[in-house]
This record gives C-alpha cells, sequence and structure tokens, in this order.
C-alpha cells in the first residue's frame, strides 16, 4: 500500500455535480480497502459480469457495438498514480487497463505471452531472456523497446521509487541488460520461481521510459494497454480513454483489438447504500462491492448481474504482533483466538457469502493445505480462560479485564475509516466484545492515514492489525511471513514473525524448480504460524460485483478483478 499525495487533475464539472448525487444517499460502513494486490492474467471471459443472466436474444444477436462510457463505482480510492509505488486493489484494478504486462498467467502455475512473446531461464535458474513484442507504441508515442522493460524494472527497485510493494515481488532483481531493441536479459541475484508471477501484475506493468523520466510532481501513468490516462479528481475518480491503436492483448484473450468502450470511468464511492443506490437507479453501469445483505436479492433483480469469486492468496486475517506486551506469550496469542467465535460472526454478518477462513492461506489458492487447520486455535472460551490462567493472567479488574503484575490485559488494535470495507468494522465490534468475556481488553483508536502509517504500520505501536492480500501464488506466504519482510521493508509481515524455520522454508519454496519441495515447505509454514497464532483467520474474501445487464463481455482475471477490454454496452 502507497500513501503518496499525487495533486489530483481536475476533470469538467458535470462529474462533479453527478458525484454530489452519489455522495447524498445514507452512508453505511464500508470504506477503501488496506492492502489487496491485484495480479492479472484473463483466464475467464464473461457476458454481463459474471454471468449469473445470460445475454438477451436481441444483444446477443448484435454482437459487440464500440462506443460508450461504463462508470464503475468501487469502494477504495486510489492513492498513487504509478503502480511501482502503490499497492492497494483500486490501484491494480484501474491499471491494469493501462499497463501491459510481460507475461500473463494462464493458470496456477503456467504463464503465457504478453508484451513478451518468448522466454528462456538459464540453467542456474538465475537469467531471463526476453524477446519482445515488435510494433508496440505507448501511449505517447514512445515505441515499445528492451530499454522500457530495463527502466522499468530499475524505476521500481529504486529506492527513491519508495515502492510499497512491487520491489518486494522482485526481491533477488540485480540488473536487466538490453541485448537488443527487442531482447532483454533480466539477471536475479537466486533462483526465484515466482519470477514470472510477478511479472504479470500491473504493479510491474511496463511503463512509458519517458515518463519515468519526468519529476515526481509531473508523473501521469503512461503504459501500453488498452485504456490511455485522462484524469485523476483525488478521492473522487479516474478517467481513462480507449487507445485506438491498442493491438498488444496477453495470449488467450478472447478481443484481440482496441476496446469497444470510448470511456472508462472509476467512480471512488465508499458507502455501501450510496452504491448500491447508483447501481439500482442506472447512475453507474457496475459496481464492486456489493453490500452481502443485497447480493441475495440482486440475483432476482431484473436487469442486473452478479458475480461472485473467491479471491486467492491471504484471507482477510487478524495478524498479532508477537514482538510487545501480552502478544509476546504463545498462550495470551492463543487465548485470544480460542476467545472469537469466528464462524458465528462472520455468518451473522456476511449472510453466507463470506466463507470462513481457518487458514491464513485462502482455499483457491495453489498449496493451501487443509489439514494445517487442525493447528489453530478454534473457538473454545473454557480453554481461552486457561491459557489465560497459565500465564498468569490470574486477577480480574472492577470491568472483567485480566490483570496481572498491576497491569490490565489491553490490546491496540488501530482503526484506520478508510481502510475500512466489507463492514469489517462491525466484524471488529464483535471480536471486541468477545475478547472480553475472556477478560482480554482491545482498545480501538481512530486515527489518520498519517497516524497509521507512521505510528502503527512503521513504528509498531500495535499489537493487533487486519488486513487481507490477494495474489494467485503461496508465494504470497514468504511475502506475509518472512523476517525480511516487514511493512517497513515494503513487506507484509504486520505480525513482526521473526523465525528462521519460517524463513528457511519460503526461501526453499522460493528457489527451488521442484514442485513437492515447494508444496511441503509452503504447507509448513502455514502449520507453524496457525500452531503459534501469529494470526487468526476471520474470511476468504469474495468478489461480489455487480452489473447492469447491458454490460458485456467482461473478463475476470486470476486475481478475481474484472477487465475491460472486451466490455462493451448493449441495449
Amino acid at each position: 500500500m502507497s500513501l503518496s499525495d499525487d495533486t489530483a487533475t481536475r476533470v469538467d464539472d458535470e462529474p462533479i455535480r453527478r458525484r454530489r448525487g452519489l455522495r447524498s444517499r445514507r452512508p453505511a460502513v464500508l470504506g477503501a480497502i488496506l492492502a489487496v494486490i491485484a495480479v492479472v492474467a484473463v483466464v475467464l471471459v464473461v457476458s454481463a459480469g459474471g454471468g449469473d443472466e445470460r445475454p438477451s436474444g436481441r444483444a446477443a444477436a448484435e454482437g459487440p457495438v464500440a462506443g460508450g462510457t461504463l462508470t464503475y463505482a468501487l469502494a477504495g480510492t486510489q492513492v498513487s498514480l504509478d503502480p511501482a509505488v502503490a499497492a492497494t486493489a483500486v490501484t491494480g484494478l484501474i491499471d491494469r487497463n493501462i499497463f501491459d504486462s510481460l507475461v500473463v498467467q494462464t493458470g496456477p502455475d503456467t504463464f503465457g505471452p504478453w508484451l513478451a512473446t518468448k522466454w528462456t531461464v538459464s540453467g542456474d535458474g538465475k537469467t531471463y531472456t526476453f524477446t519482445l513484442r515488435e510494433g508496440v507504441t505507448f501511449h505517447d508515442g514512445t515505441p515499445f523497446t528492451a530499454e522500457a522493460v530495463k527502466a522499468s524494472l530499475d524505476h521500481v527497485v529504486d529506492p527513491a521509487t519508495k515502492s510499497a510493494y512491487a520491489a518486494s515481488l522482485i526481491a533477488p532483481y540485480e540488473k536487466s541488460r538490453v541485448v537488443s531493441d527487442h531482447v532483454v536479459e533480466v539477471t536475479l541475484k537466486r533462483p526465484f520461481t515466482p519470477f514470472l508471477q510477478a511479472l504479470s501484475v500491473p504493479y510491474l506493468g511496463i511503463q512509458s521510459p519517458a515518463a519515468l523520466a519526468k519529476p515526481v510532481a509531473d508523473y501521469r501513468p503512461v503504459g501500453t494497454g488498452p485504456f490511455s490516462y485522462v484524469s485523476w479528481e483525488k478521492d473522487k475518480r479516474v478517467t481513462l480513454r480507449k487507445n485506438a491503436g491498442y493491438a498488444s492483448p496477453p495470449a488467450g484473450a478472447a478481443h484481440q483489438g482496441a476496446a469497444y468502450l470510448d470511456t472508462l470511468v472509476f467512480e471512488f464511492v465508499p458507502e455501501d447504500a450510496t452504491r448500491w443506490g447508483a447501481l439500482t437507479s442506472g447512475q453507474v453501469q457496475a459496481i464492486a462491492g456489493v453490500p452481502p445483505v443485497n447480493a441475495g436479492k440482486l440475483r432476482s433483480l431484473a436487469g442486473f448481474t452478479l458475480n461472485s469469486q473467491e479471491t486467492p492468496g491471504l484471507n482477510y486475517n487478524l495478524y498479532l504482533n508477537q514482538t510487545r506486551g501480552p502478544l509476546r506469550d504463545v498462550r495470551v496469542r492463543r487465548a485470544l483466538s480460542a476467545a472469537v467465535n469466528v464462524e458465528e460472526l462472520v455468518r451473522n454478518i456476511y449472510f453466507g457469502h463470506f466463507p470462513v477462513a481457518r487458514n491464513p492461506l485462502s482455499r483457491t489458492t495453489a498449496a493451501y493445505d487443509p489439514t494445517a487447520e487442525s493447528e489453530l486455535a478454534s473457538y473454545d472460551p473454557d480453554e481461552a480462560k486457561r491459557l489465560l490462567d497459565e500465564a498468569g493472567w490470574t486477577k480480574t479488574d472492577a470491568d472483567g479485564y485480566r490483570v496481572k503484575d498491576g497491569k490490565t490485559l489491553t490490546l491496540t488494535w488501530p482503526y484506520w475509516a478508510e481502510g475500512n470495507k466489507e463492514q469489517r468494522d462491525v466484524l471488529a465490534e464483535g471480536i471486541q466484545a468477545q475478547a472480553k468475556l475472556a477478560g482480554i481488553k482491545i482498545e480501538r483508536p481512530a486515527v489518520d492515514t498519517g497516524a497509521f502509517v507512521g505510528k502503527y504500520l512503521i513504528g509498531g505501536g500495535y499489537d493487533l492489525v487486519d488486513v487481507s492480500f490477494a495474489r494467485p501464488t503461496p508465494d504470497v506466504l514468504r511475502f506475509a511471513f518472512a523476517s525480511g519482510n516487514t511493512y517497513a521493508k515494503a513487506g507484509g509481515n504486520v505480525a513482526l514473525v521473526d523465525s528462521p524455520r519460517i524463513d528457511a522454508w519460503v526461501e526453499e519454496a522460493a528457489e527451488t524448480s521442484d514442485p513437492a519441495t515447494a508444496g511441503k515447505d509452503y504447507a509448513a509454514v502455514q502449520h507453524e504460524v496457525l500452531r503459534q497464532a501469529y494470526v487468526l483467520p476471520l474470511y476468504t474474501p469474495v468478489q461480489l460485483t455487480a452489473f447492469s445487464a447491458k454490460v458485456r463481455g467482461v473478463a475476470f482475471d486470476a486475481q478475481t478483478y474484472p477487465v475491460f477490454h472486451g466490455a462493451w454496452l448493449g441495449a
């Protein structure tokens, strides 16, 4: 996640008036995403955004129609225009339409050509040589060559870029060498089998070297993708327009030419009720984050379709900072886990639309090990009390909270309003109430963005942090639990785990070319983090995306986000 404060570029007043209309509806408890990462490969092409309804006979007979504007309302907000800087799902979703990648992910462990037509890997696994497409041009007219690949990768790892995520994806990157205009050689410091998967994500999309050479204050996203950047009204919308000359879709894409849509608008609408009302009233043609309470209704509502897909990667988990306070003791960590009836809370809040998680890894992710849940300290109030007694928290104060050496058992879980989504604040209240029954006090200080990042994520002044992280590869476990991948180092290890065993497993899995060895290592990590209660799994995020029935040809990627290259508007 990035928190850069790029200057907004204003658009005309008409969308502003429309935006105010959207904001006038009743607010609800849903906000921007904290850290979910988009990884794109077109693996599913559907009609009407997920296909709960098929196209009408008239629309099917007409076929794709060029022209028009599709407005998509989502629950987050853009925090940076540069995909190498930001790491939010919003950035990935928007930038996927602007930037092409070298390769496309076509399956759990398979990849196809995109801007690279072919590649070879050296025997030691450290050198990748890519042959590139010819005749491709960036939106600013700059030719796509090997120099652009080198500039893009060097930009990601440049400390001045302050990458919040992309740099961690290619941590072993050493250098790129331009062999010729359309051949580039990339050298790694060590073998790294997740490298191709990393190259497939929008955060490593190939950027115009001319755009990257400009001062940071003048940066605008310039890629080779099906849409080009027009404007960004911060916290309101991003507007893109069709790249009429687009001719470089990934292998397997159903549509090969320029986009059908003239304009693609992403509206930032954090309130559930407002997004829902904007869809059903026809103000927008699609929305992300359909409120679970409305999802069932939408399936039977004429003129709309609902797409529901479980997100691969890390579930929405509660991470326990094991470096400070009471959570240094594994018994206290396991007691907290045993005190919370996750299944009941998730079922009551999400109406069965979000699966209860019992593993940090989503079950749709390769190397997911269902046996790891045997290590989880599941709901057991008596066990929670026993563990706290054993850990020395035997006394209680007047409010029923546990006390030891004159100190109340208090945990700090900062609340960042802009990072709230999917009624996670409601879920947190339930966790807070159930923890209290066991004598654990959870404080929820409300903080702004600066404090959340500086004081808590980087400063470490927290006990609990909640986050989901989408990436269709088990290497996401390295991102979340390797000791060197703390947030301050552009990683996701917010539990601040420092385990030589886990480090050895994730590094071996990343370097080995033997799938069996990697699978065994990833399984060991899942068992260990649950055994040590570094994490309390809550639920698997589900992409609940709704479309007007007029929307056709939307594809979904390996990350389960919509791709609009082949989208069109029917009658």
